[in-house]
């Protein structure tokens, strides 16, 4: 089925009429929608949206959605799709979150909100998702069942230009890519850069992640951030040049936290929750000439049923009912362990980290690597008060760098915030990190 760029809304009329697994193929030239707000194509099962060279669908600052609806199985190609105006949080490209959606080279640029929703088994290949408002791709699906996603060889630039979080602080609502309870995702032979904000982000009960081979370079913030979530594999990356803007405005501000390239916050690996590895295995990867490096975080008043989590209504994987998490079986086993998310049985190994300060220009602390927690105060009737986390997280949970080559002037923070280590008390009693890792303090790049 031929699309006339010439004929307002034909694309959507003439999907409205033809039968399900159709190919339309889009003429080269700008094609647009009627403008009514809320006017999208509602694709039909099966069908397949071909962009000839120059094919672009142009919401004009005036439509919200481009592709919506809940019909499996819809593939586009070759399109350019840009300048809608989808609110915070919705996207524009499969809006409802429909499953089995091939997206193969395409361009997703400057639209509100974000560029792509995600489903099932939906693949983004070779397509390029720049400078939208919010997300390049928010991979949120209602109900949580995103399984089985494919991002590979994309290129994920310039995305957050509205600054949402500025504009809403704290709001944790932007990234290159946000995923959030996914349950098995590859993330492959990307190029990751110059988002505002972190490059990608795994908030929330994700598992079962392999991020491989990809290119993440010159984000604002963190490279790579998995939070609240379970079992990834990341290796053969290079990683360079990120959260220089980020985390040098929140040294020059006087905090000493440790903000990392790659944040692993209240996430780790856990053997009854399915997936190809058991652990967090963070190895091959070269990281250059970042703010700081790996950090290992757990907020110690931070679990199922707390006021500080931040992921509302939400409880961990092992635990279903977040009542559960109360006053007084969450004191003792089994949920005293369950109700947490843990930052456990990470594995650091065979990694190149490089910090030259002349290149980075850092004229206050950078260059750190660490494993720490806050002392647990709230609420009152936590079971995880004073320093039971920071225990946990730097001396139980099989936290563990090795055979690893730093290059440049590294330093390590150990337990808390604050408690610098230079690379012979980090290789010693009681941290015994990296060992068989080499130090060349002076090397540079």
């Amino acid at each position: 089925m031929t699309v006339d760029p010439a004929v307002v809304g034909d694309l959507d009329a003439k999907t409205d009429s033809s039968p399900p697994n159709t190919t339309f193929w889009l003429r080269p030239g700008t094609h647009r929608l009627t403008s009514n707000p809320y006017a999208q194509v509602m694709p039909k099962q099966g069908n397949r949206y071909l962009g000839a060279p120059g094919a672009v669908l142009d919401g004009r600052k005036t439509n919200q959605y481009a592709f919506g609806g809940t019909a499996r199985d819809v593939t586009i190609r070759h399109l350019t799709v840009q300048d809608f105006v989808a609110p915070q949080d919705e996207g524009v490209v499969n809006h409802d979150m429909a499953d089995g959606w091939v997206i193969e080279h395409a361009i997703i640029q400057h639209n509100s909100g974000a560029g792509l929703m995600a489903g099932a088994r939906q693949q983004l290949r070779a397509s390029c998702l720049r400078g939208n408002g919010q997300y390049g791709m928010n991979a949120y699906k209602t109900g949580d069942s995103i399984r089985g996603l494919v991002v590979e060889g994309n290129e994920i630039v310039g995305n957050n230009t509205d600054d949402w979080e500025q504009r809403q602080p704290g709001c944790g609502c932007t990234a290159g890519i946000k995923f959030w309870a996914v349950d098995g995702a590859d993330v492959r032979g990307n190029w990751v850069h110059d988002n505002r904000g972190a490059g990608l982000w795994a908030d929330t009960n994700n598992n079962d992640f392999l991020i491989e081979d990809n290119v993440l370079d010159a984000n604002d913030g963190a490279a790579l951030i998995y939070e609240t979530s379970y079992n990834a594999v990341v290796r053969n990356n290079t990683i360079r040049r990120n959260n220089q803007v980020e985390g040098r405005k929140e040294a020059e501000g006087g905090d000493d936290f440790p903000y990392a390239t790659v944040y692993v916050s209240e996430a780790g690996g856990e053997p009854r929750v399915r997936a190809r590895t058991d652990r967090i295995e963070i190895y091959r990867n070269v990281l250059e000439n970042n703010w700081n490096g790996i950090t290992l975080w757990e907020n110690a008043d931070r679990f199922c049923n707390s006021p500080a989590n931040t992921s509302t209504d939400y409880c961990t994987l092992l635990v279903k009912d977040t009542a559960r998490c109360a006053r007084p079986a969450i004191a003792a086993a089994p949920l005293y362990a369950d109700c947490r998310w843990k930052t456990q049985r990470v594995d650091i190994h065979d990694n190149r980290f490089v910090l030259d300060t002349s290149v980075l220009k850092c004229t206050v602390e950078c260059g750190l690597m660490a494993v720490l927690a806050n002392d647990g105060t709230s609420p009152d009737w936590s079971p995880y008060r004073g320093k039971r986390v920071a225990e946990a997280i730097t001396h139980q949970q099989h936290n563990r760098w090795h055979d690893n080559v730093y290059r440049g002037p590294w330093s390590f923070v150990a337990y808390a915030p604050g408690r610098k280590l230079d690379s012979g008390q980090w290789q010693g009693a009681p941290y015994r990190q990296d060992a068989g890792s080499s130090f060349a303090p002076r090397a540079g790049g």
